[in-house]
């Protein structure tokens, strides 16, 4: 670990000078941007296109490496930027978000153009790369949230941009470190589309492993299986969970999330909403319990309905429906209702209610709901075969998620 503040504390092999300060606008020179809204947006071959601040949050223009997603924009007399020009976003909901930088690593038709509330700049004997990381930095985003300015919208300007006292060593060392966080990030973007696709992949096969209205068996099943499916009332395979936490025996408390299943609601929230000390009314949520959380949301739109896969009893609001499976696959069900196929019985049997963030159905009707069920056996199969897949899935996440805290600390490390 270096000692001296003036160097990095981690640094590549044969880099042993002193990083020097100086203010970012001494290092660019500022480009031309125009304020292109999307109104200017055409369908004319121009070849003209441009980067807007949106695509940039967005990062559908994070590293450019072509044009083809920009906007295309009408003929103009207009001053492209070039390869290795930097487009930062002058305006963020939030501080972290204050010059979110993009930068240009080939520009085809060399005709790119900076659109509305960007900053263009050239480096001058400057990597590109290393800049591009730098504005990445803790230390960066904080001179941002500083000088940035606005109420609900935080913008910046090149004046105050360029007031940035940078540290930066040689330009060869720059190279380097701009070129390592290039392969992370490559490493980051491989690693993503994979889990995108495994995502995509189970979506797809819980589209088709599962009878579509009006069908008795599925698109696609595994070889040996030939019969009908039956169709059972969600009711005759569940009993419904009434057991209340009688001298609150159960002091974790629970929430059923769209997104993340059933988890502790301290985990979820940070900090406990129940009353810890008025829990006798809620319901004992045992492992493999199933519950209904009538709350919609866009992962959800008639609320989702969560195994408890914690391992360990908890307790929930009053507010879901638990139930427990005694008829049937565990997986099978669970897999199930992370289709899309029993959205249409809460449709047409259902409402939103007085709150239009809640879905409301009677528990009576919620019973009746139909269950396509296939002998056990599919059913294990299914079951088994959306675990091996969720379980890829884990470890890309897993994976993936280790590879960007390796970014993180590595941006901490290796600039001052």
């Amino acid at each position: 670990m270096a000692n001296n503040t003036n160097v990095p504390e981690i640094r590549f092999e044969g880099y042993t000078d002193d990083w020097g300060q100086q203010a970012l606008g001494d290092v660019v020179e500022k480009q031309k941007s125009y304020s292109l809204s999307r109104d200017v947006e055409t369908t004319e071959a121009t070849g003209y296109r441009y980067i807007h601040y949106g695509d940039i949050h967005k990062q559908v223009a994070d590293i450019i490496t072509h044009d083809e997603q920009l906007p295309m924009i009408k003929a103009g007399n207009y001053i492209p930027i070039a390869q290795g020009d930097l487009v930062l976003a002058d305006a963020s909901e939030d501080y972290t978000g204050i010059a979110e930088p993009c930068v240009v690593l080939h520009t085809p038709n060399d005709k790119i153009v900076a659109g509305l509330h960007t900053i263009a700049i050239r480096p001058i004997d400057t990597n590109s790369l290393f800049l591009y990381h730098l504005f990445h930095t803790d230390g960066f985003k904080k001179f941002g949230g500083h000088v940035g300015t606005g109420l609900k919208v935080f913008g910046i300007t090149f004046t105050n941009l360029a007031k940035y006292d940078m540290n930066s060593p040689t330009l060869p060392e720059q190279t380097a470190i701009g070129s390592f966080f290039s392969t992370l990030d490559n490493c980051i973007a491989i690693n993503q589309r994979k889990y995108d696709s495994l995502k995509k992949l189970k979506a797809a096969y819980l589209q088709q492993m599962f009878p579509q209205a009006g069908e008795r068996v599925p698109r696609v099943r595994f070889d040996g299986f030939s019969e009908d499916w039956e169709s059972k009332e969600l009711g005759t395979l569940s009993v419904k969970v009434s057991q209340k936490n009688k001298d609150s025996k159960h002091s974790e408390t629970l929430t059923n999330s769209a997104e993340y299943g059933i988890i502790s609601q301290r985990d979820f929230f940070d900090k406990d909403i129940s009353n810890q000390k008025n829990l006798d009314g809620y319901f004992v949520v045992q492992p493999d319990d199933f519950v209904y959380n009538p709350r919609i949301s866009n992962h959800a739109p008639v609320g989702p309905i969560k195994r408890n896969l914690l391992g360990r009893t908890g307790v929930m609001s009053p507010l879901y429906y638990v139930f427990r499976i005694v008829e049937g696959n565990l997986a099978f069900i669970e897999k199930y209702f992370e289709s899309i196929y029993w959205h249409e019985f809460m449709k047409l049997n259902g409402d939103n209610g007085v709150r239009s963030d809640r879905f409301n159905i009677k528990d009576s009707i919620f019973e009746t709901m139909p269950i396509p069920f296939p002998v056990l056996e599919e059913q294990t199969a299914i079951g088994n075969f959306f675990n091996n897949l969720d379980t890829q899935i884990s470890s890309q996440a897993e994976y993936l998620n280790n590879i960007k805290q390796l970014k993180t600390a590595y941006l901490q490390k290796m600039f001052i």
